[in-house]
């Protein structure tokens, strides 16, 4: 009788359930937080990409994610009468009036030739269409 009550138990018990204890295992895994390696790789790249930029002249730093248009402030304000290669090299073909680029893409695309036009082939649709908006009302 008691032989019979422990195999009653162990079988409650489960026996191994490999998903829930890989998950269970994942689940305290992600509480722990990165290891030091990770954190002293991730602090390694956060500091890289602060000093992405670095002006030539004045060695001020900017972040990996500066737009041009910020960049050449800098060299206006800082650095007025330079050329603005001299501080960065990013600032290369950097148009001020045109900070954005829309100017230059639209002159590239007009000299490349005047662009075909397919001709619209008319194929009735709006008889069919009226025909249809027509035919669904319906009198009392």
């Amino acid at each position: 009788m008691r032989l019979k009550e422990e195999e009653n138990e162990l079988r409650k018990m489960g026996g191994g359930n490999a998903q829930k204890s890989a998950a269970a295992r994942e689940r305290n895994n992600k509480d722990k937080g990165k290891t030091d390696a990770e954190r002293k790789e991730a602090s390694a790249k956060a500091a890289k990409d602060a000093t992405a930029l670095v002006c030539k002249i004045c060695r001020a730093t900017f972040m990996v994610n500066v737009k041009p248009p910020t960049l050449h402030l800098h060299v206006t304000a800082k650095h007025a009468g330079t050329n603005p290669v001299e501080c960065f090299n990013i600032l290369a073909g950097y148009d001020p009036e045109d900070p954005k680029g829309l100017k230059k893409a639209a002159a590239a695309t007009s000299s490349a030739g005047p662009v075909k036009q397919k001709k619209k082939k008319d194929d009735g649709f709006e008889d069919l269409l009226s025909v249809g908006l027509t035919k669904g009302k319906k009198k009392k």
